[in-house]
């Protein structure tokens, strides 16, 4: 009895994530800023709804690297006498949007090994010269930027050769 109880309990939660799936999938086709959004590699619908919902069209920050920070994945600096010393990463923001980044961009690590074009170069020098993790999150931060500038000037994703 108890296990028919949790069985019709969790057919009535897979019934609501298809209700939910269903609802993502309608607001990706009617808002163009998600769908910009979801053509950036490592961003996908569930991303790019939580950043259009957190930042809107992004224009409250003058600069990507603001919004960055407002996710946490910029480092701290310690910056004195003209010497800059970056430090380890915040992790003083959106805690969700932060980990979405994340979570994307580790699935996208995989995807630049058989390219050729000039992010996926990036990448691959970046994972060779430091922790694989550093480079996650240095991606991260990179999808970030490239979500303001999509969002504040209306651009598209541009995919460089």
């Amino acid at each position: 009895m108890l296990l028919a109880c949790l069985s019709e309990e969790l057919c009535a939660l897979d019934d609501r994530i298809v209700v939910f799936g269903a609802g993502l999938a309608q607001a990706v086709r009617e808002d163009d800023r998600i769908k910009r959004l979801c053509e950036v590699e490592g961003i996908g619908p569930i991303t790019a709804s939580a950043i259009v919902a957190a930042v809107g069209d992004g224009t409250q920050f003058n600069s990507g690297r603001d919004m960055a920070a407002c996710f946490g994945l910029i480092p701290l600096q310690h910056s004195s006498g003209g010497k800059n010393r970056l430090g380890r990463i915040s992790k003083r923001g959106d805690k969700y949007i932060r980990m979405l980044l994340v979570h994307g961009v580790r699935a996208a690590l995989k995807a630049p090994q058989n390219k050729e074009d000039g992010r996926s170069r990036w990448v691959k020098n970046l994972a060779v010269r430091r922790n694989k993790n550093i480079a996650t999150v240095a991606l991260a931060n990179k999808n970030a930027r490239i979500a303001w500038s999509i969002l504040s000037r209306g651009e598209t994703c541009r995919k460089t050769a």
